[in-house]
């Protein structure tokens, strides 16, 4: 089950081009589970039909304040756990920080009993506007959740701050917004994943972790209020939203980056796969191939990053990972001792690496507990739920 699933939440779509950009989060929402329902001002219809966000939202969509109905009373009575409106124009901003109510979207804001998002979206002069940053300040002083903007391309195409926040983006922050703060006010560290060894310029050593799971960990962790510092090896995925991300190469580095930023942190989460050897002496120039003969290497063993910290006088809450292909649990359990840890978590590699799907063991000193199959981000949230408990 989804953070969102069974929520309800009220879109209010107000007249800028980003309006094209609501129908792909009505979409993501729906697919995340949410019940959406639209409320459109007159002006953004002239964006986007309102026939578009009812074929997506499988619901009718709201437009005029004065079709017999009294929508603006009767949507609020309608069960909202959340209002996002998205986007909201620099008009609607000063609608809402000044409790004006002219039209159906802004009536319905001023007469809510639900919590409030918005997703500014204007010129990057009107967004610094003296009188807009005011009315950031009053929104924030009321309570209201703001998102972004964020910089990029501008219709106008200027590049600069004043662009929506991607679908994505807000999706996140509504997901965020739902998740209990359990780990509030807690510093989280973690590692996520593979390492590269360099043999010479061209060649290296590195594994198949994709740090699928490591990243969905660092975003749990977030959204349950943790400030994260997120340690990663080379990967190809977006950064998780809110996270503070410190890109490495190989073990040493990794060494290196966790054992500074784990000074005071109440977590330490190891879920890279770190490569437990590297070459002792990396070729300056590319090993050529040579006939009849073969390449010798030496290998020297890297810091165990983990048992490091683990050691360490004032040490974190730890929770490291084992990857096994046979006899996962008791290999775990092994670990879990020697490295004096407090959870491990285990699974099988061969199933997990690269997958949006895993199955894990979490394996203390008294008991063992099977989570999934189960999507990734599924897993990271239990994690951190088992997390928040034993700090308890």
């Amino acid at each position: 089950m989804t953070t969102l699933a069974s929520k309800h939440i009220t879109l209010v779509v107000t007249g800028g081009i980003a309006a094209y950009k609501s129908c792909e989060l009505v979409r993501r929402l729906r697919k995340e589970g949410a019940a959406v329902r639209v409320v459109m001002t007159r002006a953004a219809t002239e964006f986007v039909g309102a026939l578009t966000f009812e074929a997506l939202s499988g619901h009718p969509v709201a437009v005029s304040q004065f079709d017999g109905t009294m929508p603006h009373l009767s949507l609020s009575d309608t069960r909202t756990d959340l209002i996002v409106v998205a986007p909201a124009t620099a008009n609607m901003l000063a609608k809402i920080a000044n409790g004006i109510a002219d039209d159906l979207a802004s009536s319905l804001i001023l007469g809510r009993t639900s919590p409030l998002m918005v997703a500014p979206a204007m010129n990057t002069n009107m967004w610094n506007a003296a009188p807009t940053r005011r009315n950031i300040e009053t929104l924030k002083a009321d309570g209201v959740h703001v998102v972004g903007p964020a910089c990029g391309e501008l219709a106008c195409g200027v590049n600069a701050v004043g662009r929506m926040s991607e679908p994505g983006e807000i999706v996140e922050a509504i997901q965020g917004f739902f998740t209990p703060k359990v780990l509030a006010g807690r510093r989280v560290v973690l590692t996520a994943g593979p390492t590269y060894e360099a043999i010479d310029p061209i060649r290296g050593i590195t594994n198949r972790s994709s740090g699928k799971q490591g990243y969905a960990i660092a975003l749990a962790a977030q959204r349950a209020g943790a400030d994260v510092t997120l340690i990663s090896g080379p990967t190809a995925l977006p950064r998780p939203t809110g996270c503070r991300v410190i890109d490495v190469t190989s073990a040493q580095d990794m060494y290196e980056a966790v054992m500074a930023a784990c000074d005071n942190a109440d977590v330490f989460i190891s879920v890279a796969a770190v490569a437990d050897w590297r070459v002792e002496s990396v070729a300056e120039h590319k090993i050529k191939k040579a006939a009849n003969a073969q390449p010798v290497l030496s290998f020297v063993e890297n810091p165990d990053i983990v048992a490091s910290v683990a050691a360490l006088p004032n040490r974190p809450y730890c929770v490291g990972f084992a990857a096994e292909t046979q006899q996962v649990e008791q290999y775990a359990q092994d670990k879990l001792a020697k490295k004096k840890l407090d959870l491990i978590v285990a699974n099988d590699a061969r199933r997990a690496i690269g997958t949006d799907i895993n199955r894990v063991l979490l394996i203390d000193a008294e008991k063992t507990e099977g989570i999934g199959p189960a999507d990734k981000h599924v897993i990271a949230r239990a994690l951190i739920e088992r997390i928040a408990r034993d700090l308890l």
